[in-house]
């Protein structure tokens, strides 16, 4: 019955990710954007590069009144949780390893790997990158975790979840059928994918430094070692490219340029798809934890907002808007915040396995 009632659940999916984005973004103040898809509205975000670091001194310690440090409160957060079942999802780049110059060496320490591995032996945990699945995973190389890639538009989900899904005496199984469950909601995108990143590794080789990361459902155009007078070329040559094709949108991360399809789906609804997987979907004692550094977490913010259940976690070092009722710094003070989950996670079980 639950692999049945996941297979109509897809279906559902299917459906809804075939309607063309129409969100406004965040205005990004040099040049806007290409209209996204049949629903005629200019998309625009902000370039969160542009945040001047000067800032953060007293304004990051306003910034924190508004969004406390996760590690500072981690006492008041978990106060009522003991009733609740906890659930845990990382974003990767930012988040679990620090943000480099070369995306290929974005390797995380044994030390936080060894935290999300503690975290994942207690509560269903979930890394949701805009990576591809396949890269994560081979970053990462834990096998009791989900892998969600591209933006949340590559989801495997395991036939069975080998952890407690959650904090009672009564162990939970996730069971989901004899069989993997993949979810693409942007399969049919791949041949028009493969041909924007063709041409804009033919249009940008002359520009010194950039580099085009093919995450198999969406491209990354890093130009964190483009040189900042260049920046403006780079950004009208990968506009000049998507003239060509109408059904994919641009947005913008930390000094890397997004090219994704038009659907309406990005990590918050990779988020709510994981969530319901879980046998959470209108639980209203699951607890999620979200941990994110970058614009496209603030979708998956936005959905804990919404469904005011569990904590959004901003990582940054600077003030910046977000919809994260907690901050954590940097991946260093996500490591902290993690093994204090784990710890709290290996206390409960024990007070309550007498």
């Amino acid at each position: 019955m639950g692999f049945q009632r996941m297979r109509a659940y897809h279906q559902k999916l299917e459906a809804i990710s075939k309607s063309w984005c129409g969100e406004k973004m965040e205005r990004f103040t040099l040049t806007k954007l290409p209209k996204c898809c049949d629903l005629h509205e200019t998309i625009e975000c902000q370039r969160p590069d542009t945040i001047d670091a000067s800032r953060e001194g007293g304004a990051y310690h306003t910034w924190t009144m508004k969004h406390p440090s996760a590690l500072k409160m981690f006492d008041q957060m978990m106060s009522g949780a003991k009733k609740k079942r906890i659930a845990v999802f990382l974003d990767y780049d930012g988040t679990l390893s620090p943000i480099v110059d070369e995306p290929d060496l974005a390797f995380m320490s044994e030390a936080m790997r060894s935290a999300v591995r503690d975290v994942a032996e207690h509560f269903p945990t979930a890394i949701i990158s805009g990576r591809c699945r396949d890269k994560v995973y081979d970053f990462v190389q834990l096998q009791d975790v989900y892998y969600v890639g591209s933006h949340g538009m590559d989801i495997m989900v395991p036939s069975e979840h080998p952890n407690n899904c959650g904090n009672s005496d009564t162990k939970v199984s996730c069971w989901l059928g004899n069989e993997e469950v993949l979810f693409q909601p942007a399969k049919e995108f791949l041949p028009k994918i493969e041909e924007i990143y063709r041409a804009l590794d033919e249009r940008t080789m002359k520009i010194r430094g950039v580099l085009i990361e093919n995450n198999k459902f969406c491209l990354s155009v890093h130009f964190r070692r483009v040189n900042r007078e260049d920046w403006i070329i780079l950004e009208e040559q990968v506009k000049d490219v998507l003239k060509d094709y109408p059904n994919f949108r641009l947005t913008w991360g930390r000094k890397v340029m997004e090219i994704r399809p038009c659907i309406k789906w990005d990590k918050g609804c990779a988020l709510e798809y994981l969530l319901d997987t879980l046998g959470f979907g209108t639980d209203t004692d699951i607890l999620p934890f979200y941990l994110g550094d970058d614009q496209t977490d603030e979708d998956a913010f936005k959905v804990l907002e919404r469904r005011g259940q569990g904590f959004p976690i901003i990582v940054s070092s600077i003030p910046r808007d977000t919809k994260a009722s907690f901050s954590l710094r940097d991946p260093s003070e996500v490591m902290s915040f993690l093994l204090r989950l784990a710890k709290w996670g290996r206390n409960f079980s024990a007070s309550n396995s007498f």
